[in-house]
């Protein structure tokens, strides 16, 4: 890609971040966001909230799984063993004021009940005062089968239905990942894709630096946009005093500097950056170098000639060559 077209692609992500991370413009009226045990979705989701109260929304928070409010909910539901129709109207009656960020933080018991149509049941929720955040865990079995095997997945249902779909991963299992590519090596899998009896949660998962986020976007023109992002952790300084003076924090994670790194970028060139197992140097020392620049090619003074005669190979015959007249000729 060109440097024009990829300066081009960072600025026009960079803005889609900023406007879905700040529900500007109702850039997203369905946001799913999908974790697992190796990256949850709480960092993203606190985002949501503190930008949510920069921007003076009501951020109303239905609970299934979460004890206590969070920070910055202004309206806490808990949802738990609660008739959908008695929630429905809890949360309609609630959102019913200004403009409110309705916040669920897992869709897995809805999405598990067979008598629910969910489609009209999330489609009834929102309006254009009123977008949704909600969180699916892709760990998290079923709590039912389905009843027909013709029917869609649940999460699939959601990801039709969705506009803006996240994807969160560790930072270090991306790092991991891509160090293993850049040797050609197979990419490592954490926690239960290791399929190994015992291990729940692979090394490195919820990575304290901040979350990788694998976002694909659905246009209203029907155009998607796949694109990585990293969301720094305000725990940070660095994090926390840009986000202070008001400036985006989500990056491309392209331009993270451990992301940008070669797999072995340290003290090698050549073949030992790619990796590469030899039995010769490959590389030239200073010497070599210069020595090759000094060899004068046969056709250089040719090109010089006059005359019209360029193109032919001037050639010094010496001792150790065997002349025949005949050949010559032909």
């Amino acid at each position: 890609m060109a440097p024009a077209q990829l300066e081009q692609r960072r600025s026009h992500n960079l803005l889609l971040i900023s406007k879905l991370l700040n529900q500007r413009d109702a850039s997203s009226p369905f946001t799913l966001v999908i974790d697992s045990l190796e990256q949850s979705a709480r960092p993203l989701v606190k985002e949501y909230v503190r930008r949510a109260k920069l921007s003076k929304t009501k951020v109303l928070f239905v609970s299934y799984e979460t004890l206590k409010a969070p920070e910055g909910v202004d309206i806490f539901i808990q949802a738990i063993r609660k008739p959908i129709p008695t929630l429905q109207k809890e949360i309609s009656a609630a959102a019913s004021d200004g403009k409110t960020l309705l916040v669920f933080d897992t869709l897995n018991w809805i999405a598990g009940d067979s008598n629910l149509n969910l489609s009209s049941f999330l489609s009834s929720l929102i309006s254009p005062n009123t977008p949704l955040l909600a969180v699916y865990h892709q760990d998290i079995p079923l709590s039912r089968p389905l009843e027909s095997s013709h029917g869609p997945h649940p999460l699939t249902l959601l990801k039709y239905l969705s506009t803006a779909i996240f994807s969160t991963h560790s930072l270090h299992h991306v790092l991991a990942q891509k160090s293993a590519r850049g040797r050609s090596l197979a990419e490592p899998v954490f926690g239960l894709a290791e399929e190994i009896e015992g291990i729940v949660q692979g090394i490195g998962s919820n990575d304290p630096r901040g979350v990788v986020l694998e976002m694909e976007y659905r246009r209203k023109s029907g155009r998607g946009v796949h694109e990585w992002y990293f969301l720094p952790s305000l725990a940070h300084s660095s994090a926390t005093s840009q986000a202070s003076k008001g400036k985006e924090i989500a990056t491309l994670l392209d331009d993270h500097p451990l992301y940008r790194q070669t797999p072995a970028n340290e003290g090698g060139n050549g073949a030992e950056e790619l990796g590469i197992d030899s039995t010769f140097n490959l590389g030239l020392t200073e010497k070599q170098r210069r020595d090759r620049e000094g060899v004068v090619l046969p056709y250089f003074d040719a090109q010089k000639s006059e005359g019209g005669e360029g193109g032919r190979i001037l050639y010094d015959m010496g001792e150790e060559d065997d002349f025949d007249e005949e050949e010559d000729e032909i």
